[in-house]
């Protein structure tokens, strides 16, 4: 069996070596040339897969080991009888700690209490019911907007309008869909942006296209009083480079990029190769796991739970470490850009999740172990 496979794709030999010869190639630049004589096509969400890069190849499977779909043209996959399969959670829970994140420096730089405020969801599958889990499990206030899954389920889901204009803080966890009952392609437009809440934070770690960038870009200016987190950009890897000075954390669409979830998404695509092809797995993504450099702390029950909520997540995940890298990567002429984008997700550094991690809280502290728990980390009460 011949695969092409994104060359970022992590642990490739040691789960796909077995089913054939590896070709490894940039996901941008595998075009219909390098799929031509593919059986097997791993890729991520870089690259475009479609009747353009298939038609009159061999391929047969295709796996993105990514939670989203929106780069594969599952119509056309339908009608070439081509299996496909994707990686739905593999990397909802760095998504989560890349929010908690951002929230804990939008709430120091700001002097806010991130208790006090209230929390706008948009989009509750695999990213957003987590995060809405943890959110709800702090004790904080959390409206759900997701049309589709209420015209199916009902339920206490909100419009986006209720959205707009109760809550303080928006994040964002839609697919990016174009046509459809539900479109979110521009889901905040100029007219949403505008319609923000004074003092409202907006994050986006789902898709470029489901802010309008330009609008954004020409409504910050006049409205001080937004705070913006964009971990996402129209025309990746090309970053509007105004926008991003006037975003107050920038990154290069990394929130999901810890090692257990990009981990996760390629055990998940092997584990739908081996039932594609009526084979029992025979690699467990536990044996490949390697250990954590930080596993295990140890909290006072005297701790200060804001003190305890802070230093939890950010023993884990800070992302003003992410910001930083990428600001200086926007140098330079567009090219130089584009490259330096790619570059610092190809190199991103090792990080893991809260969920992994061992919070020992040293005597009776209700308030610190329930936040340990709600956060997902283990809870050792000593």
């Amino acid at each position: 069996m011949r695969i092409v496979a994104d060359e970022n794709i992590p642990l490739l030999d040691e789960f796909f070596a077995g089913f054939g010869e590896i070709r490894r190639l940039p996901g941008r630049s595998i075009d219909a040339a390098a799929a031509a004589d593919a059986d097997l096509l791993l890729v991520r969400s870089v690259t475009q897969v479609d009747r353009a890069l298939l038609d009159g190849s061999a391929v047969k499977f295709v796996g993105t080991c990514t939670i989203g779909t929106d780069h594969l043209d599952l119509d056309y996959f339908q009608q070439a009888d081509i299996t496909w399969a994707s990686a739905p959670g593999c990397n909802a829970r760095g998504v989560v700690d890349y929010v908690l994140g951002s929230l804990l420096v939008l709430a120091e730089q700001q002097g806010v209490d991130l208790a006090a405020r209230t929390y706008g969801v948009i989009g509750a599958g695999q990213v957003g019911s987590r995060l809405l889990k943890v959110l709800r499990g702090l004790g904080w206030r959390v409206l759900v907007c997701d049309p589709p899954r209420q015209a199916v389920e009902g339920g206490d889901f909100v419009s986006l309008q209720q959205v707009l204009a109760e809550c303080d803080v928006i994040s964002l966890h839609t697919p990016l869909e174009r046509l459809g009952e539900h479109p979110t392609y521009h889901l905040f437009d100029h007219a949403r942006l505008a319609a923000l809440k004074p003092g409202s934070w907006l994050i986006n770690a789902s898709r470029g296209a489901v802010v309008d960038n330009q609008a954004l870009r020409e409504l910050l200016p006049q409205r001080s009083d937004l705070q913006v987190v964009l971990d996402v950009w129209e025309g990746e890897p090309q970053a509007d480079v105004e926008l991003a000075a006037l975003c107050r954390i920038a990154t290069p669409h990394i929130a999901g990029y810890s090692l257990d979830g990009k981990l996760r998404g390629t055990a998940q695509i092997y584990q739908a190769l081996c039932q594609h092809l009526g084979v029992a797995p025979s690699v467990e993504l536990e044996q490949l796991m390697p250990s954590a450099w930080l596993s295990e702390l140890t909290i006072d029950a005297s701790a200060d739970p804001a003190w305890a909520l802070a230093s939890i997540c950010r023993a884990v995940y800070d992302p003003r470490r992410d910001d930083a890298d990428f600001r200086r990567s926007l140098q330079g002429d567009a090219a130089m850009r584009r490259a330096a984008f790619d570059g610092l997700r190809k190199h991103y550094p090792m990080r893991r999740e809260i969920d992994g991690l061992e919070v020992c809280v040293k005597g009776d502290a209700p308030a610190v172990a329930s936040l340990v728990q709600a956060l997902g980390a283990r809870l050792n009460q000593m």
